[in-house]
């Protein structure tokens, strides 16, 4: 395996695990946080039990997340040394701003692992909030440096040098807000529906009712309310890339001519040597309305980029179409959840509707999975965009396969760990009984 190929797919490997864990570890939190809240305002035991649950997730998805972040971030170093050598002064600062919330986010979990009885009530409560926002903001942090890589800002490039560097500006670089913005919300609708989806499935099986009943409705009103904002955000960023990496967006809807008012393709099998989509549903002039807000506005097809710059259009376009079809059944899913919370609460009572959320629960991650490779494969083969290729910045040492292993039994155990311990979890929480808890 040549090196490139081996550095991309570790790097692939390894950030489709650790997404998973960051997402947990930035949402979980805020479920705690409420559950904590009615216990306070309630003192019913069935939410004190819960938080308590709940927190011990929240620990165990902040070791794995640090434990597989700071890989990754080893990674960088080690797969990408160009990459390093130039981007490291640029945005070093958004790196630098994450380690402090990391701390943060450390120091507050402490007080609030360890401060039960032993601090105000209020103010234990109040860490548990702190621990929820930085984790967001660690986050939003590390996305804004991926989002330099999508649109460079803050230096001048001149003869091969990256000069006249300014972090400020390369931290709020064009990007960064609406894949913030993207990711923060998908992050919560992924982590809302799988942890719905695990209550749901629960109260399916007649086990411990109350309790996963209340779980349940924590969880799924941060996930609905994040998946109906999901298709505003979407727009956004559509809209975004159009402007900056109109080569993405042609990939992402596999269009290979340029043409004004461009339709839009839902579905479809990419045939990259006739260059067309074989049995799409085509919705005349909408992409253009959605990309420019314009039905006649022109949209770039694939062939005015040289091939050399092009992405893998097949992957990138059925990555979108994954995001976008699995987006839209959790959206539905969510306003279904609103209706029987306020007109047909008789919904809650039928096995259907528990299993229906215990389906969508890993699909919210699946979604997400596939916008990271919308992002990441979309913007190849630059790493740095129009500015460094991914194969001028890979290391030249050889061997980075056995590094690739490595990672992969690294990523191995520690989501066999965490599977264990969590499903020892479901199984302690179904053993309490009501009126114990």
């Amino acid at each position: 395996m040549e090196n490139i190929d081996a550095a991309r797919l570790q790097m692939a490997f390894t950030l489709i695990f650790h997404i998973v864990f960051a997402c947990i570890g930035m949402v979980m939190p805020f479920f705690m946080v409420v559950s904590h809240k009615k216990w306070l305002n309630t003192r019913n035991p069935i939410y004190l039990t819960l938080t308590k649950s709940w927190q011990k997730g929240v620990a165990i998805f902040f070791v794995t997340g640090a434990v597989s972040g700071t890989a990754l971030s080893f990674e960088l170093g080690l797969l990408w040394p160009e990459f390093m050598k130039h981007a490291g002064p640029i945005i070093g600062m958004p790196f630098s701003l994450e380690g402090a919330a990391f701390f943060v986010e450390a120091v507050a979990l402490g007080f609030y692992l360890y401060g039960w009885k032993k601090i105000p009530e209020t103010f234990h409560w109040f860490t548990g909030i702190i621990v929820g926002i930085s984790g967001v903001m660690s986050g939003i942090l590390v996305v804004s440096a991926n989002g330099w890589m999508n649109a460079p800002s803050g230096f001048d490039y001149i003869n091969g040098e990256f000069l006249n560097i300014d972090p400020i500006k390369a931290l709020f670089n064009p990007a960064w807000f609406t894949q913030a913005l993207h990711m923060t919300l998908a992050a919560f609708t992924a982590t809302g529906f799988a942890v719905a989806g695990i209550h749901a499935y629960q109260v399916y099986k007649k086990r411990n009712v109350e309790l996963h009943k209340k779980a349940f409705k924590i969880a799924i009103t941060f996930a609905a309310i994040a998946a109906i904002l999901q298709p505003l955000s979407g727009d956004l960023s559509a809209k975004d890339i159009a402007e900056r990496q109109p080569v993405k967006l042609a990939a992402m809807e596999a269009h290979y001519e340029t043409k004004k008012g461009a339709p839009l393709y839902i579905g479809g099998i990419v045939d990259n040597e006739t260059q067309e989509v074989k049995y799409k549903l085509e919705i005349p002039n909408a992409l253009s309305f959605l990309a420019f807000g314009d039905f006649n506005a022109e949209v770039k097809g694939l062939n005015d980029f040289p091939k050399d710059e092009q992405p893998n259009v097949a992957m990138v376009h059925y990555a979108f179409q994954t995001m976008v079809g699995l987006g839209s059944l959790l959206m539905i899913a969510g306003m279904l959840f609103f209706v029987a919370k306020y007109k047909k609460k008789s919904w809650f009572n039928m096995p259907k509707f528990w299993l229906l959320f215990a389906l969508l629960a890993p699909l919210g991650f699946v979604a997400l999975e596939a916008g990271w490779i919308v992002t990441e494969v979309g913007r190849q083969p630059w790493i740095i965009h129009n500015i460094m290729k991914t194969k001028d910045a890979v290391t030249p040492m050889p061997g980075i396969v056995f590094s690739l292993y490595t990672y992969i039994a690294v990523y191995t155990i520690l989501t066999i760990a965490v599977t264990w311990l969590m499903a020892r979890q479901i199984k302690f929480l179904n053993s309490v009984k009501t009126n114990e808890a």
